[in-house]
């Protein structure tokens, strides 16, 4: 399922929500490519911590735990620079994954 947000600007980004196969696949990859940096770093930091500590089973480990929520994470934070949903069925669609709050 996808949701379409947009800026002020008029700016359009068309974002999945639920499971990240690309963040499951390809680790902080995805992140780095979107140009989330910050969470990119966290990623490949807390990846390469645990992995390190149990022979790369520590970082698979993580890779699914982000793969659940990262792009939970991504479209919070496109939120907080402003981005709001650009039509009712994305706001639902947020709205039903507990991304956004309901609106009275």
């Amino acid at each position: 399922m996808k949701a379409v947000l947009k800026n002020q600007g008029g700016l359009r980004k068309e974002v999945k929500v639920g499971f990240s196969w690309t963040t499951f696949f390809f680790g902080f990859f995805p992140a780095l490519f979107r140009g989330d940096l910050k969470w990119a770093v966290i990623m490949l930091v807390i990846e390469a911590i645990l992995g390190s500590f149990t022979l790369g089973i520590g970082a698979w480990i993580s890779g699914i735990v982000f793969a659940f929520v990262y792009n939970k994470i991504y479209i919070k934070e496109l939120i907080e620079k402003g981005y709001q949903p650009a039509n009712d069925d994305s706001r639902a669609l947020l709205e039903n994954n507990q991304i956004i709050s309901k609106t009275a």
